[in-house]
């Protein structure tokens, strides 16, 4: 019965994100941030972009980076579970806590992956065929020193011009986070062949070592 409950579980959670594709997600050039994050020993900091398997796919390729954990941010532990989530009646957004030496990459830096081939940061409660408040682009500092960055950041990308649209990616104040179910960590590595994988998350870590490839490791960095 456990077996077939977690198969269950695992069908379920690939159906839910293999929707028709109603919009193609295309890369930006985002500019080098002109606040450089000054932080030292290990340090943590959490992305919501839509689906968590392409968000943890793109950062464990990111060189510097210990751990990336798919989970929910933004809601009660009672609503921390994939049903409730995915359902669009909670609080939380599919979120990605990373773990990262920022000797190896900064905190400034990951802000700069995050909109160039994560995130369309234009798209309101949606990221490619993902809709709801679920998918909302959202970016969560674990200190002072990452909110004063982001915010620099993302007024740096309002007068940059990039996009034809409002950018309507909120700054969002931190709270608990909750890892997810077993069965969406790693998931991209360890379903590469599934559809949604396919489709949209594997372009973007193509993405990530085009564009960054200084940065971009060819292994994938498991819990």
């Amino acid at each position: 019965m456990r077996a077939t409950f977690a198969g269950l579980a695992l069908a379920l959670a690939a159906s839910a994100c293999q929707q028709p594709a109603i919009a193609a997600e295309a890369t930006v050039n985002a500019p080098q941030a002109e606040r450089v994050a000054k932080e030292s020993g290990l340090k943590t900091a959490i992305f919501a972009g839509g689906c968590f398997w392409g968000v943890e796919a793109v950062f464990s390729h990111v060189k510097g980076v210990k751990s990336a954990v798919s989970g929910y941010h933004g809601g009660t532990e009672r609503q921390a579970s994939y049903d409730l989530v995915s359902s669009g009646i909670t609080d939380h957004a599919e979120a990605v806590k990373i773990t990262y030496d920022p000797k190896v990459i900064r905190y400034d830096q990951l802000l700069r992956i995050f909109f160039s081939v994560v995130a369309d940061p234009t798209q309101l409660n949606r990221q490619g065929p993902d809709t709801g408040a679920q998918y909302r682009s959202a970016i969560v500092p674990m200190s002072a020193e990452q909110n004063a960055v982001a915010k620099a950041y993302i007024a740096q990308l309002k007068g940059a011009g990039l996009w034809s649209k409002p950018i309507v990616t909120k700054i969002e104040r931190a709270q608990a986070f909750y890892p997810a179910e077993t069965y969406h960590q790693d998931f991209m590595v360890r379903n590469p062949r599934n559809g949604y994988i396919v489709r949209w998350d594997a372009p973007k870590v193509k993405a990530l070592k085009a564009m960054y490839p200084g940065v971009y490791s060819a292994s994938f960095q498991r819990d």
